[in-house]
């Protein structure tokens, strides 16, 4: 039988399983209808709900604006598929082609696309995490729950990050009129994402709005009362304050745990996959069976030097579920990379941030348009000479153009003269990205290395 017979028949009463029943998930499902698939689909989800949007979450629900239960993302087409909800994934027999679920029940596969996403780091003291009025947000009941809170009778309200999660909450908590003191470890806000340089803008924008912002902090130990309530935080520069809500927004986990001892390359970073979304075993070899899309997944970019991205990007989900819906029912000739150049937009504290390419990645950095003083600007980040990415505050008019300059490889410093005559300085200087070691809060893009898999090798010559 042939390689496209083969497709063929699958493409017919095939057996496809998709782990993660989220935006990635849904999107590839549609995408496997829309191109013709019409065997068994069968979408396996850990939370009880069809798939909902998680942006509105950390940002209108807060307010009050949107309620949790009405985020449920608009269906393209039906699917005609198999829901399995409320049971999380908790194996995978590579050689027997099963998933097997939490509940002991097992789905058999001869597709499998695994879009398990990301779930929100929890508070590392257990016993502290379980006090009522620490909170984390990430799913649709998160934000349910907090919002209830928010909307009682709240003094004081902690958020421990300052990555974008961190500041979209405690912009809400503002906007709801509430005290908020935020505690970030590293120097600025969002200064693991965009640096030090754009990183002292939003500072002065959180502190411009009220917010008690505590940099180089880090919470020690959360404290309750005599009947579980949180009632004190206390910080590594040895002061305590009194709060009621204390937000964890430490960024994200990916949810690879359910995939040990199956010889996939999946670890803390992510599911190693090639291009073409198809998943890497822990020898480096890629496998033509079991594909990855979404926050899970890692896979090499040539703009970025091969390195293996890491993306916790809407826009990514989207599009690399759709490649890797379209690979699963191909034949090899018929297969499409997936080059999605990295975007990404906050809104919070009255401004529209936004962000394309990978800006952690540079090593310069020039502001093209605007100015920093202002809080209207574009800065250009720089790599080995060429254009890398580029970031705006209020200024994503700009974003296409750059977009543009990043995919062309564009030469660093920027040769045209085009910018704000406003603007500081038009010679690079360093975005003051902190080091890579030191742990910073919400990075939505990451670079993993060049490794398929987490393994390391280390060559010890003979002796003469």
């Amino acid at each position: 039988m042939s390689a496209d017979t083969d497709v063929e028949v699958l493409r017919r009463q095939g057996r496809i399983v998709v782990v993660g029943a989220s935006l990635a998930g849904l999107r590839a499902a549609e995408t496997l209808r829309d191109q013709g698939f019409t065997g068994s689909l069968t979408m396996i989800g850990d939370e009880p709900y069809e798939p909902y949007d998680r942006p509105p979450l950390s940002k209108q629900a807060l307010l009050g604006r949107a309620r949790p239960e009405d985020t449920a993302l608009p269906r393209r087409r039906d699917i005609d598929a198999e829901w399995r909800l409320g049971v999380a994934a908790a194996g995978l027999d590579r050689d027997a082609k099963l998933v097997r679920l939490a509940n002991g029940d097992t789905v058999p596969y001869d597709r499998l696309l695994i879009a398990t996403g990301t779930r929100a780091r929890p508070w590392f003291h257990p016993e502290e995490a379980a006090l009522d009025g620490v909170f984390v947000l990430r799913t649709r009941d998160d934000s349910a729950r907090l919002h209830r809170k928010l909307a009682g009778a709240v003094s004081r309200v902690l958020v421990i990050g300052a990555g974008f999660t961190g500041s979209e909450v405690a912009s809400a908590c503002r906007e709801l009129g509430l005290d908020v003191t935020v505690a970030e470890r590293g120097p600025a806000p969002l200064v693991g994402a965009l640096g030090g340089v754009i990183g002292a803008v939003a500072d002065r924008l959180q502190r411009k709005k009220g917010v008690d912002l505590r940099c180089g902090i880090s919470v020690t130990a959360l404290e309750g009362d005599e009947v579980g309530r949180l009632r004190r935080a206390h910080l590594s520069d040895g002061s305590a304050i009194d709060v009621d809500v204390a937000v964890v927004s430490l960024g994200a986990m990916r949810n690879t745990e359910w995939l040990a001892g199956s010889g996939v390359a999946a670890g803390p970073r992510g599911i190693a996959c090639d291009a073409g979304c198809r998943v890497f075993d822990v020898n480096g070899i890629v496998t033509d069976d079991i594909y990855a899309a979404g926050d899970v997944a890692r896979s090499p970019h040539p703009l970025f030097d091969y390195q293996f991205l890491a993306l916790e990007h809407w826009g990514n989900a989207v599009e690399q579920a759709e490649i890797a819906a379209h690979n699963m029912i191909c034949a090899g000739p018929d297969r499409r990379p997936h080059l999605w150049l990295p975007m990404f937009w906050s809104s919070q504290f009255g401004v529209n941030i936004k962000s394309v390419g990978v800006p952690s990645l540079g090593d310069q950095l020039v502001v093209a348009q605007g100015a920093l003083a202002e809080e209207r600007f574009v800065a250009v980040y720089g790599y080995r000479g060429r254009v890398i990415a580029a970031a705006s505050f209020d200024g994503a008019k700009w974003l296409g153009f750059y977009e543009q300059q990043i995919a062309a490889g564009a030469p660093f410093p920027p040769e045209y003269r085009t910018v704000d005559r406003r603007t500081e300085t038009l010679h690079p200087i360093d975005p003051a990205f902190p080091d890579p070691h030191l742990p910073t809060h919400g990075a939505t893009v990451t670079l993993t290395g060049h490794s398929p898999s987490e393994r390391r090798v280390a060559f010890v010559p003979a002796h003469a």
